[in-house]
């Protein structure tokens, strides 16, 4: 399958379908608080997206039931929103969500803390995060996909935890999914070169114990030793100034989440 490069007005377009991501993760953060369920924050999500224009992209995809992927603790991604799961104080629960407008589609992920939670949650989230920094960093015309996954791996490996292997970034535009695929993990110069246009979802998940992964039922992957995991993902195009986080808006700088 081919890599597509996408023109400046593709690129507006998926923007545009990627600040009502922003809006809708940066108020679920917000939103968050031990007692509530997670099907509570897929509730509110479908509140936050009334009326808005496209429509959330997950659900109803190879059947997935609902708008957000909310995975908690142990579970890495695929979580799905349920009234009999209740966040407790200690709890992490990433939240991924998605938009399709006008054929093109956004996708990104931030993991959040439910109350005050353990240090080493807190070190778990924050190496995670800084992951996704260096990654986006990047993605730059002429750097290839090993060095993506290599800025990854090498951080997460560094500070003590390992890297999910079975899922992996991938490329967004007129397709959810589509090539290149970006593993987080490589080996720096090696695998597809980046070119303008070029744009993927880039998700580091980060586990605290082992990397080994098994399904709790067809959609939800959990971590096989019960270790936490953590999850956190932007848009990104590959531009002639650099990386451009599609789903933020222009003006926030800084830490990608």
């Amino acid at each position: 399958m081919a890599i597509h490069l996408r023109s400046p007005e593709e690129l507006g377009k998926m923007h545009r379908a990627g600040i009502i991501v922003w809006e809708v993760l940066t108020a679920l953060r917000q939103f968050v608080r031990p007692g509530l369920t997670t099907m509570d924050l897929e509730t509110f999500t479908g509140e936050l997206i009334a009326g808005k224009p496209g429509h959330a992209a997950f659900k109803g995809y190879r059947g997935y039931p609902c708008a957000l992927c909310t995975s908690v603790n142990s579970e890495i991604v695929h979580g799905i929103p349920s009234p009999k799961r209740k966040l407790r104080e200690g709890d992490i629960v990433s939240i991924d969500f998605g938009m399709e407008m006008d054929g093109y589609y956004a996708d990104s992920a931030v993991t959040v803390p439910v109350g005050e939670i353990r240090p080493e949650l807190n070190k778990l989230l924050h190496v995670t995060r800084e992951a996704l920094d260096r990654a986006i960093d990047k993605m730059r015309a002429g750097n290839r996909l090993g060095d993506v996954g290599h800025a990854v791996q090498s951080w997460v490996e560094e500070n003590g935890f390992t890297v999910v292997r079975e899922f992996v970034g991938h490329g967004i535009g007129t397709r959810m999914h589509d090539e290149p695929n970006l593993p987080n993990y490589g080996e720096p110069g090696r695998g597809t070169r980046l070119q303008e246009g070029m744009v993927i979802a880039v998700e580091p998940m980060v586990n605290a114990g082992r990397p080994d992964v098994r399904m709790r039922d067809e959609w939800t992957a959990e971590t096989a030793d019960g270790s936490p995991s953590a999850h956190f993902e932007h848009t990104v195009a590959v531009t002639a100034n650099g990386p451009w986080i599609l789903t933020r808006p222009r003006e926030v700088t800084g830490p990608a989440w």
